[in-house]
């Protein structure tokens, strides 16, 4: 750990340092704090180039994780660390929902795409689920407000991976004044059409459609319109997820077109549903949210 670095770094009572990697020119951290929208622990890592740790101000990335995930899945797995140290971009993972901890017990369902691990970055309205699982009113009220007070950041883009490209489309379009950049991964496009989104909207909405229908990454940009000048979708053309009609792609696609939303989709030939894919296609993304940052 270099303390020339770190003490540059503002001290912060909400936060706790889990741990400190030097890695490339930066540091990969780890933190937790206290959440007053889930009313519980949550934890995220965030990657700082040199110069955040120095103090100066960089453009910073928000990645939402998928189904089963935590903030450990990107940050070990997707290798962005050196492209995000050479254009000196912050990459910021929180974790997909609230968990269970000592003296907290969150709602969970043994299927894994409801459950803890779950939460399609919505608030949900229906008991037991609605006491903590509020992570749209977490990524972009609190933690947004807590990244931007304690950290070096000029700017935030938001992306993910299935659930969490989901996340991304939706709380870009629907929150356009937090967020200069948008892409994702995989994503599950039509949340509340789709097997997954299904089960898990029952759950988190009951019965109230409408309610569907708001949380619904393509509705969403279908009622809103155009928001970016671009955004960026990758989606492997062998996903067994999208062949079974959990992703929908199609349905993103046609929402840009009717709210004449400028989008580049690329199928990516051989590629599945997994982190070897998202490897392959992270630093165009990165790339993509470090452009839009310099034009905002």
């Amino acid at each position: 750990m270099n303390n020339a670095y770190n003490k540059s770094l503002p001290a912060n009572t909400q936060l706790t340092q889990i741990s400190v990697n030097r890695c490339f020119d930066g540091e990969q951290h780890y933190y937790s704090h206290e959440s007053s929208s889930t009313n519980t622990s949550m934890t995220f890592s965030i990657y700082l180039p040199d110069e955040a740790l120095l103090g100066h101000r960089c453009p910073a990335l928000l990645y939402l994780s998928g189904l089963t995930c935590n903030a450990d899945n990107v940050t070990h797995k997707a290798h962005f660390q050196q492209r995000c140290s050479e254009l000196g971009m912050i990459f910021i993972a929180p974790d997909t929902s609230p968990r269970s901890s000592e003296g907290t017990e969150v709602p969970n369902d043994e299927r894994y795409f409801v459950g803890q691990g779950a939460s399609y970055y919505v608030d949900a309205t229906q008991s037991p689920w609605s006491e903590h699982f509020n992570m749209q009113s977490y990524i972009v009220d609190e933690l947004y407000d807590l990244l931007r007070s304690e950290f070096a950041i000029s700017s935030i883009g938001v992306t993910g991976h299935s659930m969490g490209g989901h996340g991304a489309l939706l709380l870009g379009f629907k929150f356009p004044s937090k967020f200069v950049s948008v892409s994702a991964l995989s994503p599950v496009c039509a949340a509340s059409e789709s097997a997954w989104g299904e089960a898990a909207y029952t759950e988190y909405f009951g019965d109230d459609k409408t309610l569907w229908a708001q949380a619904d990454a393509s509705h969403t940009i279908k009622t809103v319109g155009r928001q970016y000048s671009s955004i960026l979708v990758d989606q492997g053309a062998a996903d067994n997820f999208l062949a079974k009609g959990q992703l929908q792609t199609q349905k993103l696609q046609q929402a840009c077109e009717d709210a004449k939303q400028p989008l580049t989709l690329r199928y990516q030939a051989g590629h599945d549903h997994s982190y070897y894919f998202i490897q392959t296609v992270i630093n165009d993304h990165i790339e993509h949210h470090w452009r839009k940052a310099q034009l905002a």
